[in-house]
């Protein structure tokens, strides 16, 4: 293994477990302003000393502002890396991080605070190579996890050489060291409902049922749901909210519907699957989240191939279906890669967890790739 990823990995290991801790301790469920305001806090200081810190507005309205650090030196590699600071997970189910054999279990410990501090670790590594980079940035946001708008941040990094991204890693079929290279475009469809109410036992018939139109709409989604086809559809009804009470037939609700394929145009053929009208209950769909799809694999590859040599030993880029940031800036940045952060699971779940070793092994995955894409500028 290159001396340097040998040395750097070590030192960011020799911290990260008790920074994992620092992290996880501050419940930062997504729009949650001053839980994302203590989250950067504890980021702030683990930053290099003299990187340039900017609070900056957030794709998200009502949501903190998002942090990005910077570090300059005399090279030439520009490097973006990228992490999220928001959790899914509400205050009062929130779990601090805690040691249960090999794991460290806590909320949000892979999704994605785990792999913020190996994104903290790697800035603080790139750092001490001023003569090989001529910028690095981390970009830490505060609204992954439900932002519906537009991504902000794109063109900010225009010019930067390479996008890291940190959410949680994996290991391929064969136990080899897994980046995430391509991943699917993804869109939250909105149906809403209008029809009328009425007494569900003495005049039903009076009444336009909203439930059963958007029934109706959840059918047709799922209809759609293709992922052995060349898009790779997934097509999956998730939340429906109708009705007030048993004893009426219910005139408005809305349906929600996760939608996946390996490009934005496939998921406009699931809206044009939804009837507009079921029972005369007027329907309106909207795919109210659009996020781009991301392959790099072909750029990647020998990037890859140079970052295993580094590490000693095989680098896999393979798809995950999971949309991320990354994929924003797969269009503006020439090598994309996500999937540096630490091995895990039960992510969004009660119980999620990073394996405590791994901080250690994926740490050498992130420096090798780094200094893969250093070598090339």
């Amino acid at each position: 293994m290159d001396a340097w990823v040998t040395d750097a990995a070590a030192q960011i290991a020799s911290t990260a477990e008790h920074e994992l801790e620092r992290l996880v301790a501050v419940s930062s469920p997504s729009g949650d302003v001053p839980g994302a305001q203590a989250a950067l806090a504890v980021a702030q200081t683990l930053l290099p000393a003299d990187a340039h810190v900017q609070r900056v507005p957030c794709s998200t309205a009502q949501h903190a502002d998002d942090l990005i650090a910077t570090v300059r030196g005399s090279g030439r590699a520009r490097i973006l890396l990228v992490g999220h600071v928001d959790t899914v997970v509400a205050h009062a189910v929130h779990e601090p991080l805690r040691a249960e054999a090999d794991r460290l279990v806590g909320s949000g410990s892979i999704d994605m605070k785990g792999g913020d501090v190996l994104a903290l670790g790697v800035l603080r590594a790139l750092a001490a190579r001023r003569e090989d980079i001529g910028e690095v940035a981390l970009l830490l946001v505060t609204d992954e996890e439900w932002r519906v708008g537009e991504f902000a941040h794109g063109p900010r990094f225009a010019g930067y050489d390479a996008c890291l991204c940190f959410e949680g890693g994996e290991l391929d079929g064969d136990g080899e060291d897994a980046v995430i290279v391509r991943r699917k475009a993804a869109g939250t469809v909105r149906v809403t409902a209008r029809g009328r109410s009425a007494h569900s036992g003495a005049n039903p018939d009076a009444g336009r049922n909203a439930l059963l139109a958007l029934a109706a709409a959840a059918q047709a989604v799922a209809g759609c749901h293709d992922p052995g086809g060349p898009d790779e559809l997934t097509a999956v009804p998730t939340v429906l909210h109708c009705g007030g009470a048993f004893n009426v037939v219910p005139s408005q609700g809305e349906l929600l519907c996760d939608v996946r394929a390996q490009s934005l145009d496939a998921l406009d053929r699931v809206l044009a699957a939804i009837p507009h009208e079921v029972g005369g209950a007027a329907l309106q769909a909207q795919n109210v989240r659009r996020w781009p799809g991301m392959d790099h694999r072909a750029s990647m590859a020998p990037v890859l191939e140079e970052a295993a040599g580094l590490l000693g030993r095989s680098i896999v880029g393979a798809p995950r279906g999971g949309a991320s940031d990354a994929s924003h800036f797969a269009t503006i940045v020439p090598l994309c890669v996500d999937g540096l952060g630490p091995l895990g699971g039960q992510a969004h779940a009660p119980g999620e967890y990073v394996l405590a070793a791994s901080l250690h092994s994926r740490a050498q995955v992130a420096l090798a790739i780094a200094g893969a894409i250093m070598a090339r500028a």
